[in-house]
């Protein structure tokens, strides 16, 4: 079932939930090592108001979409309600060696090292327009990875949603052909 959605072409911020959700965030600096800026999304999350605004922009960001995947593990947080809110399929995309069954892996460079994405050979993508949702798009590696990986499960990436774009990092590049959808950008 394809759900209809509000046009693609959002703005980057609604500036009144764009100011709301980046009051509630805190960064870290020097976490998970010195030079990079953790941006915790928790204070978001305890806030049931914002965090149910959150989802509903995340929802509104691709059009028609089929499918929802979410990125361990805050993708997981976020990208879940949302699936749940349109009434469609998630599809988790982990961590190497975390799922039980026969996978498709995907290797990518993040800005503090190197990791591998996994997901389910029999994942529900064949054909589905799909919605991946992360936290942060920072150098675009994780995210390039798991749009790989819908489209080696037969997918169609509808667009990419995060919360919070790194603009200096240039992750957008990484996703050259996906729409990309930010709520802030610092």
């Amino acid at each position: 079932m394809t759900v209809p959605l509000p046009a693609a072409d959002l703005p980057l911020a609604d500036v009144p939930l764009a100011e709301k959700i980046g009051a509630l965030m805190i960064a870290v600096p020097d976490f998970p090592s010195p030079g990079v800026t953790f941006q915790d999304i928790t204070p978001v999350l305890a806030d049931a108001g914002a965090f149910r605004l959150l989802v509903d922009w995340l929802a509104a960001c691709a059009g028609h979409v089929d499918a929802v995947a979410g990125v361990e593990a805050r993708g997981f947080v976020l990208g879940a309600p949302v699936a749940c809110a349109l009434g469609l399929p998630f599809v988790p995309i982990r961590k190497a060696g975390k799922l039980p069954r026969e996978v498709h892996e995907q290797d990518y460079d993040l800005e503090y090292g190197n990791a591998t994405l996994a997901t389910h050979v029999d994942a529900p993508y064949d054909g589905r327009k799909v919605l991946v949702v992360d936290d942060v798009l920072a150098t675009g590696g994780t995210a390039a990875a798991a749009c790989r990986l819908v489209e080696r499960g037969g997918g169609r990436v509808a667009g990419v949603a995060v919360l919070l774009e790194i603009a200096a990092l240039s992750g957008r590049r990484s996703l050259a052909g996906w729409p990309v959808h930010a709520l802030l950008a610092v």
